[in-house]
């Protein structure tokens, strides 16, 4: 949620920053004044009316010690007839107070300088690319057909089970998730991030605090007896953690990381770019989360990317780094960069991981803060990024690395799979 300060005293930064999501800004920051001005007026004249029946009550006993009994009561008469007033401006300000909150959260996050203007997916801005772009001949088979071939993936048997886009592996398909995820998770802890293991429901605070309620609710799975949700990913029970805390300066940066199957209700279409893993209701997938403070948090950003970026060259994956337009950011994201992978056997890119900074906008909601040399408490800046998530990792890997005697495990993964090539 954006600062309220912010939204008042730098409005035209804000309306600039808003329009790259294009957006109206003129009217939410208008709307956004208005209800903030009821709001304080609501509060200073609530304010004076206390001050005016706290000076009445003391009066009261002042007469009666005089002996004035008439004038002590009609002071307190009119005191409780001051109270009835009282009460019905505070529940006017309450009333005021939660329209302009219920207002605040339904603004997106004001992007960075930095995002370029723009509304779909091509106005997104390559910022590097790097790898050979395998080529395979004709005769390529995408992941799909591979899996079902060597016998490892059985997008049929998840039907079976669930319903569409929950896939089941089995043998060195198994194998090969188990592998990627302790790589992902060792290459993090190398990194200085510390692992954590969190649950995979969270509450409706939890999932309100880092931006999915109320934007995508619809996009959660709600298990709705207990009114929990089955998490997006890591990064909410994660960032979370430090909800409602107020962080000793030295504790910064925080940097964590945890594995966790991913569930999302996306909304369903058809053809060969939403088929086999490209797009599925359940995957795996390592997070990295860092809490930092304001200004370290884009070099921290810029630190994040360059991890992943090792894990891709690791993997001998071509990708490629995008910097998201404004209409084609999340909700809750001030900048991201996206990474994807050129799956050969497709011939389109992949994403397969999305970073984002997301200044205070979620800390906001946390109530996440820590103690500036001034001991004075303000908002952290929060950091997330997908370091990676699995499900379309697997499809590049598999459709690259396919030949004639089986489909090859890049060097640095036969460690943890046991086996260099994928055979039927």
């Amino acid at each position: 949620m954006l600062e309220l300060n912010f939204l008042r005293e730098h409005r035209e930064e804000a309306e600039q920053r808003l329009a790259k999501r294009n957006i109206d800004a003129k009217a939410l920051l208008d709307r956004c004044r208005e209800l903030d001005d009821l709001r304080r007026a609501t509060q200073t004249e609530l304010d004076g009316r206390q001050s005016e029946l706290n000076t009445l009550s003391r009066s009261v006993g002042e007469l009666m010690k005089a002996g004035k009994k008439d004038e002590a009561e009609a002071a307190k008469a009119r005191s409780a007839e001051m109270k009835n007033g009282i009460a019905h401006f505070k529940e006017q300000l309450d009333a005021t107070e939660k329209a302009l909150q219920e207002f605040l959260v339904t603004i997106p996050n004001a992007p960075n300088a930095k995002v370029p203007a723009g509304k779909t997916p091509e106005d997104n801005v390559v910022v590097m690319q790097e790898g050979a772009i395998p080529e395979l001949g004709p005769q390529a088979k995408p992941h799909w057909e591979l899996g079902e071939e060597y016998g490892f993936l059985h997008m049929d048997l998840g039907v079976k089970l669930t319903g569409a886009g929950f896939p089941v592996y089995s043998g060195q398909g198994a194998r090969l998730q188990r592998a990627l995820i302790s790589f992902f998770l060792d290459k993090a802890t190398e990194a200085g991030y510390l692992e954590i293991i969190p649950p995979h429901l969270v509450n409706a605070d939890s999932a309100f605090a880092t931006g999915q309620l109320p934007d995508k609710e619809g996009q959660m799975y709600h298990a709705a007896v207990d009114d929990l949700y089955l998490i997006p990913t890591a990064e909410v029970p994660i960032t979370n953690l430090y909800r409602d805390e107020i962080l000793d300066a030295d504790r910064l940066p925080i940097k964590n990381v945890g594995y966790t199957p991913c569930f999302r209700r996306e909304a369903g279409s058809y053809g060969a770019h939403v088929r086999g893993l490209n797009r599925v209701h359940q995957f795996d997938k390592v997070e990295i989360v860092r809490v930092e403070k304001p200004e370290n948090s884009y070099a921290a950003l810029e630190g994040m990317v360059d991890h992943v970026k090792g894990l891709l060259r690791a993997l001998e994956l071509p990708y490629r780094q995008l910097l998201l337009c404004g209409g084609d950011m999340g909700f809750a994201s001030a900048m991201t960069y996206d990474m994807e992978v050129f799956s050969a056997a497709q011939q389109r890119w992949l994403e397969v991981s999305s970073i984002s900074n997301f200044e205070t906008f979620q800390s906001n909601r946390l109530k996440l803060r820590y103690r500036g040399d001034d001991k004075k408490p303000r908002l952290a800046h929060t950091l997330n990024g997908s370091a990676l998530a699995l499900a379309r990792i697997v499809a590049a890997l598999l459709e690259n690395n396919q030949g004639p005697e089986g489909i090859r495990i890049p060097k640095a993964l036969q460690p943890y799979t046991g086996f260099a090539l994928i055979t039927k």
